[in-house]
């Protein structure tokens, strides 16, 4: 592939930072506070989060640099296990991994936008943002990067402004600790703890994002894993600092159950003048998250059509080198979501599916490992084994916690694995390329 139908490595951890930076961080918190109010266990939500993707990351940086073909989980699941089980995790990662959180980060743009500007339409503004992007991600790399890199540019800019100006602008801080008391332990190991790790989860999810881009890469084997580990530390030190911001500065009945905690933490601290100012400008930060799922979400369907000639239309690449297609299709499902459900629904429903997809994916080091010793590594999981079962102990946890305590969607995101293998014995039937 010619350079210039490349991704350059900023380009690729803009792609990380943006992916993981969005809905979650900006919306999840509420949720939280609905059954846990102390700010240690708030905090630590956050770095067992990081902590987990981290290791998630120094896995799939052995994987990527090992399986250095774009797809993501599609093609990791492919060549550990079998294409059966590649073939699912490409349609979970396809419809809820890119897709439903999408809609998710539009909803909230539209949210944030609506919230400052009534008179605007948030469906609208989320069904246009969605059509815009997916205008400019199938046109060139030359524009589908430029846009990325400068509003991930931003996004960081705008986050180290909010949280300075937060802690120097608060006069009488919230009368939160942060340091462990009487209780905080026992929240740390109960059901709601692991139920908030979903919300966690997922606003750390795209950590991963790189890989979905391997074969679109300058010398992937080499700089993927520098990639990986970059954007999730970034991230993880993005995150504490936001939500230490929002405890410190709010109080918590103000931001219990509302999407919209930005908005309420700026209202906070500027008053009513400057939260219309802060929900712009964060509005303004998700078009980067919404950008970066829209340009490597569809690089998985890319790849199922290029082993699967049912899918085949998919694989189809433009004068750029681009899988507009694709884009076109990822977006249509986008658009679905947006219109057909609610937010809560969509956050509890991918967050499972994708920690499912996830959980495997990093299950699946061990598995290479001892059906291929002899395939070249050119980068090995720093402190094997450690890293992947910390995640894995960590991920089954939490996964394990929600089929107890939200059964109803982790049956619908079954259902949608169901799906995936039923959809792969049709597409068995038309007949595969590999």
């Amino acid at each position: 592939m010619a350079r210039d139908q490349l991704f350059s490595n900023n380009t690729a951890i803009a792609v990380v930072v943006a992916n993981m930076i969005g809905t979650g961080v900006f919306t999840s918190l509420g949720f939280q506070l609905l059954d846990i109010q102390s700010g240690f266990p708030l905090l630590l939500l956050w770095v067992v989060g990081g902590i987990t993707a981290l290791c998630g990351a120094l896995t799939y940086a052995e994987l990527g640099a090992s399986l250095p073909r774009s797809g993501g989980e599609y093609n990791f699941l492919t060549e550990c296990y079998n294409p059966v089980a590649g073939f699912i995790s490409g349609w979970i990662s396809s419809t809820v991994g890119f897709a439903a959180p999408v809609a998710l980060a539009a909803i909230t743009f539209g949210a944030y936008l609506s919230s400052v500007l009534p008179f605007l339409n948030e469906v609208w503004l989320a069904i246009g943002l969605i059509v815009i992007l997916t205008l400019v991600h199938s046109s060139s790399h030359k524009n589908s990067a430029g846009w990325q890199y400068f509003f991930t540019v931003i996004k960081l800019a705008l986050i180290v402004l909010f949280c300075l100006s937060a802690v120097l602008l608060v006069e009488t801080p919230q009368p939160i600790s942060f340091v462990p008391v009487d209780g905080d332990f026992s929240a740390v190991f109960s059901g709601a703890f692991a139920v908030s790790l979903i919300y966690v989860s997922y606003a750390y999810n795209g950590w991963n994002a790189a890989t979905y881009l391997s074969s679109e890469l300058d010398k992937p084997q080499q700089n993927l894993p520098r990639i990986l580990i970059i954007g999730t530390v970034v991230v993880t030190i993005s995150y504490l600092a936001l939500n230490f911001v929002f405890l410190y500065s709010t109080p918590i009945e103000s931001m219990a159950g509302k999407v919209e905690v930005g908005y309420e933490v700026a209202k906070s601290i500027f008053g009513e003048t400057g939260a219309k100012v802060t929900g712009i400008i964060m509005s303004l930060l998700l078009v980067s998250t919404v950008s970066a799922m829209t340009m490597a979400g569809p690089r998985v369907l890319q790849v199922i059509g290029e082993d699967f000639s049912l899918f085949r239309p998919l694989a189809k690449l433009n004068c750029s080198g681009i899988p507009a297609r694709a884009i076109l299709f990822q977006s249509l499902i986008a658009l679905i979501f947006v219109l057909t459900s609610s937010f809560e629904s969509i956050l509890v429903f991918a967050g499972f599916a994708l920690a499912l997809n996830n959980f495997f994916a990093v299950l699946g080091i061990f598995v290479l490992r001892i059906k291929r010793p002899s395939l070249r590594r050119p980068y090995r999981t720093w402190l094997y084994p450690a890293p992947p079962l910390i995640f894995l102990g960590l991920t089954g946890w939490t996964l394990a916690y929600l089929l107890m305590e939200k059964p109803y969607e982790a049956l619908r995101s079954l259902l949608l694995i169901v799906g995936g293998g039923v959809l792969y014995l049709i597409t068995a039937h038309f007949g595969a390329d590999k």
